[in-house]
């Protein structure tokens, strides 16, 4: 049996058993940020194509997440180069400059449920400080469980200097820390954020959480999410202290094939930077600035 024909006869199947329309499907896919055409879905069932772009690779973890079947019964029936492919991205550590370390330690905490966590909307604030260092992180974010059960989110820290203290990570609404995990010499730290309870399927849940430096704070040049899945809603804003005001800021966007978009910014009258992207990710968004 061909490779096109083996996925598309399995995705048949679980559409059948699931007892779903291509249209009740492609909204279920919506509700979790991943768009796909309802000829691309038919394609896919038929054997006329298959998917093959970095996108729509990502959406074959959420068809087998939607059509209830275990993961990876889609994506073995897949070419061995876009399993490939597949399972990097489905790596958290994709993204960062190192996954294999990213992903060895966030192996030491529980991300069983990451998948079925719907990233509604996230805002992170910035605070800069008067002598040019990063203060505070504040994050607050919104998400929606897929299912029944999921009772915690896992936040990754990484510091650009290798060699400074780690800093502090501290809940401040509908969370409390479950386990972290250091690892120093590597400039991580990784939390899991505990919700007051486990969600039902449907529930959203707000939390916020934020990461403070130890002075002296190491110098201000930048600041990035990265996002493995995507996110209905993202903002970002950087605050700078009116004594100290960079020269130049640029806002990035890179996505998930690494193409990078840059463009120039400038302060408003409080002094801050701010950008909002939609249906955003999976990619990394984020302001660097000159002193």
């Amino acid at each position: 049996m061909s490779t096109s024909l083996g996925f598309a006869e399995a995705l048949r199947a679980a559409i059948t058993a699931r007892g779903l329309s291509l249209e009740r499907l492609r909204d279920h896919l919506a509700r979790r940020g991943v768009s796909l055409s309802f000829a691309t879905l038919s394609y896919w069932q038929t054997g006329r194509s298959l998917p093959e772009r970095r996108a729509s690779l990502l959406a074959v973890g959420h068809l087998e997440d939607v059509l209830e079947v275990a993961p990876g019964t889609l994506t073995a029936l897949l070419a061995p180069g876009v399993r490939a492919i597949r399972r990097q991205e489905n790596g958290i550590g994709a993204l960062w400059p190192a996954p294999a370390v990213i992903d060895d330690v966030v192996g030491q905490v529980d991300t069983h449920w990451d998948h079925r966590l719907t990233r509604i909307s996230q805002h992170d604030h910035v605070t800069v400080g008067p002598e040019r260092g990063e203060r505070r992180f504040l994050s607050r974010q919104v998400l929606r469980a897929e299912e029944d059960g999921p009772d915690r989110w896992v936040a990754i820290v990484h510091l650009d200097e290798h060699d400074r203290p780690l800093p502090l990570i501290r809940p401040r609404h509908n969370c409390r820390l479950g386990r972290v995990v250091t690892r120093p010499g590597e400039g991580l730290l990784v939390a899991e954020l505990l919700f007051r309870a486990p969600l039902r399927r449907g529930q959203t849940v707000i939390t916020e959480h934020e990461i403070v430096n130890h002075a002296p704070y190491p110098l201000a040049t930048n600041y990035e999410r990265k996002f493995r899945r995507p996110v209905h809603e993202y903002v970002l804003e950087v605050s700078f202290d009116g004594a100290a005001l960079p020269r130049t800021c640029t806002r990035h966007v890179t996505d998930v094939d690494g193409t990078r978009q840059e463009f120039g910014v400038r302060l408003d009258e409080g002094n801050a930077v701010h950008g909002v992207a939609l249906k955003f990710g999976p990619g990394c968004y984020g302001f660097e600035w000159s002193w």
